[in-house]
C-alpha cells in the first residue's frame, strides 16, 4: 500500500527557505517516478517538480530557485525551496506514481499516488 506524508511546511518570510520532507512506504523512491505539486490559492493545481526515467523537472516558475532530491537508504522524498515568493504560497502534495511516463506528462496531468499536504506559507 502506497503512503506518503509529508513535513516541513509552515510560515517563512519572502526571500527565505524551506525544506519540504515526504516519507515514502509501500515502494522504493527510485523505483517510482516521484514529485511535488502545489494548489495555490485561486489557481489549478501546479506540477512543481518530479523525477521520471533518470530525468529532474521543474516548472518554470521554479527553476533555479527549488531542487528535488531524494534520499533511497531512508526512502525519503525532499524539496529545497530557496528565494521564496509570496506566490508560493499553497499547500504542497508529494506524489508517486508506478508508470513510466515522461516527467512532463506528471507535471501536467498528475500522478496516481499523492500525500495528504503541508501548507506552505510565504508572507512578512
Amino acid at each position: 500500500q502506497v503512503q506518503l506524508v509529508e513535513s516541513g511546511g509552515g510560515l517563512v518570510q519572502p526571500g527565505g527557505s524551506l525544506r519540504l520532507s515526504c516519507a515514502a512506504s509501500g515502494f522504493t523512491v527510485d523505483d517510482y517516478a516521484v514529485g511535488w505539486f502545489r494548489k495555490v490559492p485561486g489557481r489549478e493545481r501546479e506540477g512543481v517538480s518530479c523525477i521520471s526515467e533518470g530525468r529532474t523537472l521543474y516548472a518554470d516558475s521554479v527553476k533555479g530557485r527549488f531542487t528535488l532530491s531524494r534520499d533511497v537508504a531512508k526512502n525519503m522524498v525532499y524539496l529545497q525551496m530557496n528565494s521564496l515568493k509570496p506566490e508560493d504560497t499553497g499547500v504542497y502534495y508529494c506524489a508517486a506514481d508506478g508508470s513510466y511516463y515522461p516527467g512532463s506528462y506528471y507535471l501536467n496531468y498528475g500522478m496516481a499516488y499523492r500525500g495528504k499536504g503541508t501548507l506552505v506559507t510565504v508572507s512578512s
